[in-house]
């Protein structure tokens, strides 16, 4: 389930993942809370607290765009829409955090004004952490991935 994931990462020597973890999220906003509640039991579990405040906000920003723009955007189809996954892996000097979802459409940064309530995520994702891109989901007909790469000290 994995393999399709490397696709498009920068370059990283999958035999080298010393740890991984997934995780489905519902198709609802509260998905979001239990993204954020898997990430810090997660890091906890790596040692890497002290990155949580960081990668909980990509978390909470990639997984809001994947409810919204792929998985609550069409409610009638609600049933036939595959879900989001969660999915953090580390390596000795990285940590990624992808999330994918049922839609084939790129994402893109909006242009929010300074009363506008949404429309930064991308942006919040570009400043927090180091690189991140997306791909589409090899070997499947709808979806791709979205992550968000941290170096770690």
């Amino acid at each position: 389930m994995l393999e399709p994931l490397w696709q498009g990462f920068p370059p990283v020597d999958p035999l080298a993942v010393s740890g991984s973890a997934a995780c489905t999220l519902a198709p609802r906003y509260e998905s979001v809370s239990s993204a954020r509640k898997f990430t810090r039991e997660t890091l906890q579990g790596w040692e890497l607290d002290d990155l949580f405040d960081s990668v909980a906000l990509v978390v909470s920003e990639l997984v809001t765009n994947a409810l919204r723009h792929a998985i609550l955007a069409a409610p009638e189809q609600a049933d036939a829409v595959p879900p989001a996954r969660l999915h953090l892996m580390r390596w000795s000097q990285r940590l990624i955090c992808a999330v994918r979802d049922p839609s084939d459409g790129s994402p893109v940064a909006g242009e929010a004004d300074s009363a506008a309530e949404s429309g930064r995520g991308l942006y919040l994702v570009e400043s927090f952490s180091d690189s991140w891109g997306w791909h589409p989901l090899a070997g499947v007909t709808h979806g791709k991935i979205v992550w968000a790469l941290f170096r770690l000290p």
